[in-house]
């Protein structure tokens, strides 16, 4: 059994972390973390929610695959299955951060794909997407277990999965890893589309130039890069 305590503010805080670098503006987002076999801790809806930029340990609730559990009058998001089935099919996922970064959007429904178009720029970004970002082609709400099938479906061992005319969906180790993975694909999406309107073509780096970007280690892809996005919460005067 996870300890909750950690995980609830670590969601808490990947809530912040979306809505400050505006993939998750307004109220509409979740992050959950695999809390044992059957339960999850996810971003849930209840009587004092202020959106996403304000979100509390309180807002993080457990609840079972059913959505259960989550009591005070908080309820699990209507787009709970996205999360269990994900979780329920990737052994190696320890969290899943569904947003709705405009840039990824629009970067798709302009028929820009998600390519490693950067390199020592952002060199984790830079393998996310030489991995391959799927995209997901229906926009409905994904409230029932056959729709997150399909986005399971599409995102198969992949790290991030677009959603058309809906967002983006990644998944990692930790809240950390699937936060800042959703940042990657924003950046690169963003990037795209100003290519786009300078009037080229985003183009993939080449092969031998993503072989010569070396891994830097999790303590700064993850660690200094998890630290400066938790000060930079603090520095703009969020929670």
């Amino acid at each position: 059994m996870l300890e909750l305590g950690p995980p609830r503010r670590e969601i808490a805080e990947g809530c912040r972390v979306l809505a400050a670098r505006r993939l998750a503006p307004g109220i509409l987002g979740h992050i959950s973390v695999r809390a044992d076999a059957s339960r999850l801790l996810i971003r849930c809806r209840g009587p004092k929610e202020r959106g996403l930029a304000y979100t509390t340990d309180e807002d993080v609730r457990l609840v079972g695959p059913d959505g259960g559990g989550s009591g005070d009058g908080y309820t699990p998001p209507f787009e709970l299955p996205l999360h269990t089935r994900i979780l329920e099919r990737r052994p190696d996922v320890m969290c899943v951060v569904h947003a709705h970064p405009r840039d990824v959007v629009v970067a798709d429904l302009a028929g820009l794909p998600i390519l490693p178009v950067v390199g020592a720029y952002d060199i984790p970004g830079a393998a996310l997407a030489a991995d391959g970002v799927p995209v997901y082609p229906r926009a409905a709400l994904i409230h029932t277990p056959g729709l997150a099938d399909e986005v399971a479906d599409a995102l198969g061992a992949h790290h991030a999965v677009v959603m058309r005319g809906h967002g983006l969906t990644t998944v990692g180790a930790s809240v950390a890893e699937a936060v800042l993975r959703a940042i990657s694909v924003q950046s690169i999406a963003s990037i795209s589309l100003s290519v786009a309107a300078a009037g080229g073509t985003p183009r993939p780096i080449p092969d031998e130039d993503l072989a010569e970007l070396p891994n830097l280690g999790s303590g700064l892809n993850l660690g200094a890069a998890w630290r400066h996005e938790l000060a930079r919460l603090h520095e703009g005067g969020l929670p």
